[in-house]
């Protein structure tokens, strides 16, 4: 497949996880290759200035009512975790890792991830959590720690992250189809027809 959409994304994104249930079909309507990029959305919001809409209290009531309706929308799970924000700098990292050194289980590991902390709404800022749902979906905590620690895959976290913000990334989901930017899962539409063009 010629035609690609870069997926740019963070575990602890509410609207990351939405558009992660539609884009695979999206994609696939358009006979398109989605390429999944991990990065650290706080890393995102400390070099642009930006913060997450739940510090600001009348935006983030409105945004989990507007995540309730998106979920019904698509027909998906939708609980908030509690401890909302999580640090997903673990997770992002192991997601990372999984692209490098075991690429056919990343796209599991990612389920894994979403599916617990906004289809179920697990504590997944106890790590004891985290273990049990890698665990349950059947990866070794020692391998997602390794991975989690390597410095290789810390610094392609670093560089991805990076490399999103230079690209015009100011928060997730950020969707690029070419050199064209889309932002947030209110926007797939967008997307759906760039690939539609491309």
């Amino acid at each position: 497949m010629s035609k690609t959409v870069e997926f740019f994304f963070d575990f602890g994104s509410t609207a990351s996880y939405v558009a992660w249930t539609q884009l695979p079909r999206i994609a696939a309507a358009a006979g398109a290759q989605i390429v999944w990029r991990p990065i650290l959305l706080g890393g995102v919001f400390k070099a642009t200035g930006n913060a997450s809409p739940i510090v600001v209290p009348a935006k983030g009531k409105w945004m989990m009512a507007d995540m309730q309706r998106c979920a019904a929308r698509f027909g998906i799970p939708f609980r908030m975790p509690p401890n909302f924000p999580i640090n997903t700098l673990a997770m992002m990292r192991g997601a990372v890792g999984m692209q490098m050194r075991r690429p056919a289980d990343f796209e599991r590991y990612m389920t894994a991830l979403f599916d617990a902390i906004f289809g179920r709404g697990l504590d997944m800022a106890d790590p004891a959590v985290v273990a049990g749902v890698l665990v349950a979906a059947g990866f070794d905590m020692a391998e997602f720690e390794a991975l989690a620690s390597d410095p290789a895959v810390k610094q392609a976290l670093m560089a991805a992250t990076d490399e999103a913000v230079q690209r015009g990334m100011f928060g997730a989901p950020t969707m690029f189809v070419g050199d064209e930017m889309h932002f947030g899962q209110d926007r797939l539409d967008f997307v759906a027809e760039a690939l539609r063009r491309g």
